[in-house]
């Protein structure tokens, strides 16, 4: 009898360290190794609210590649550069310049989300794409957010919306973390879609 039971410990303890592998494998590629495609022309290029050290630079480096090649806006035109304006710690380089810089502007869009949260960004987006006529947006944030932000953003608009990753610099259990979160989001967003 003893022996049934080791053997039935073993059996589950193989079980549930094969689920948990298959598990982090999944979300390693899913949230942190799946590539992002340097997006076509847009006529905007959002950051979303959070690590703006990490999201900013990288929006900005597209805006002017995409000016240099040309933009959805047109010939030698930016694309407008959409900024989430939380006055947040985490937001604290989108949020000086959207602090500091006069408006009205034709080139930078700051809106301030009412729940603060993906969700209300997807919302805004969607609303700012509609009211501006962009057929096309790029959205830049941090790789993990990638699929859920994604999934929002494509259920509040009609635009076509590409997703540009940037790259976060966490330790192993911020990345752990990370992926029960996002992976929960994900989830989340599926069976309650936002802007439906």
């Amino acid at each position: 009898m003893q022996g049934k039971n080791r053997r039935a410990l073993r059996y589950l303890t193989a079980s549930a360290s094969g689920l948990f592998l298959l598990w982090f494998a999944a979300s390693l590629w899913f949230f942190c190794l799946m590539p992002t495609p340097a997006p076509p022309a847009v006529d905007a290029v959002v950051v979303l609210g959070g690590a703006s050290d990490e999201r900013l630079p990288v929006a900005q480096e597209l805006a002017a590649a995409q000016l240099a090649g040309h933009s959805a806006a047109g010939p030698g035109k930016p694309p407008v550069l959409v900024l989430s304006w939380t006055d947040t710690p985490g937001n604290s380089a989108t949020d000086s310049l959207c602090n500091a810089t006069p408006f009205p502007q034709q080139s930078l869009i700051c809106f301030r989300p009412k729940g603060m949260d993906t969700r209300s960004e997807a919302a805004a987006v969607g609303k700012l794409a509609e009211a501006n006529g962009w057929r096309s947006v790029a959205v830049v944030t941090s790789s993990y957010h990638v699929p859920r932000a994604g999934k929002l953003m494509r259920q509040c608009t009609a635009a076509e919306v590409s997703m540009v990753a940037s790259e976060p610099s966490m330790d192993s259990l911020r990345w752990l973390r990370r992926f029960v979160i996002e992976g929960a989001g994900l989830i989340d967003v599926s069976l309650r879609p936002e802007c439906v």
